[in-house]
């Protein structure tokens, strides 16, 4: 009987990238343009910031998910194949490695010898892959699927603050981007908490602390740089 049961970290690989991606969205996108409405730049020129900002950073994000999830990939490649060798080399060795993983779980020497026998003469590979290097399904990096999530969730991120400074009157910036980069921080935390089956209030909590941080220290920057000037 096929297990039906579904579980949350099946959504791992695109979820993690998606909310890297948009946290950092609004997060850079806000405190870029609020360290440089700080310095005193005008409205065009905070709209031109954020842009390139959104652009730079979108593309960033996507080189960034792509090169290190790359290097994950060609690392399990590269085990796999090592495991693989040695399976057609040393099958009594590989035999006696997977029933010794299996006895550090609880099972006894007969059982676990025979878990291990029956498991390599199905999917000899596989039952290495996923008890002796931890590689399954699950999570088997894909680079393709990290870059393209990071870069969509960072745009979508980076418009937020953006939408404010074609809203809004260059007097209310400092206030309404603030405030709703932190309600919309506020909901990137709810919503990947409820995805990832995680408590609400503390991702909340977490992923708004951090932006306030970042905005406020941006901030002074610009602040101290616009007044030295």
């Amino acid at each position: 009987m096929r297990h039906a049961e579904k579980h949350k970290t099946q959504h791992i690989g695109w979820l993690r990238a998606a909310v890297l991606g948009a946290n950092d969205g609004i997060v850079s996108t806000a405190s870029l343009i609020l360290g440089v409405l700080a310095a005193g730049a005008t409205s065009n020129n905070i709209l031109i910031a954020g842009i390139a900002g959104l652009v730079a950073g979108a593309m960033s994000m996507a080189a960034g998910e792509y090169v290190s999830v790359s290097t994950q990939s060609d690392t399990e490649k590269a085990d796999l194949e090592r495991e693989r060798h040695e399976l057609m080399t040393q099958p009594l060795h590989e035999h006696a490695e997977l029933a010794a993983i299996y006895i550090g779980r609880g099972l006894d020497a007969q059982i676990a010898s025979e878990v291990a026998t029956q498991l390599m003469a199905h999917d000899a590979l596989g039952s290495h892959a996923r008890d002796e290097l931890g590689i399954s399904n699950i999570s088997t990096a894909r680079p393709i699927q990290a870059a393209l999530a990071s870069a969509a969730t960072f745009s979508v991120g980076a418009f937020m603050p953006l939408l404010m400074v074609l809203l809004m009157p260059l007097s209310a910036l400092m206030w309404t981007i603030t405030l709703s980069s932190l309600i919309f921080l506020a909901l990137l935390g709810s919503l990947s908490a409820y995805a990832g089956g995680a408590s609400i209030l503390i991702a909340t909590a977490r992923v708004t602390f951090w932006g306030a941080l970042a905005m406020a220290l941006t901030a002074a920057v610009g602040s101290f740089f616009g007044v030295a000037a």
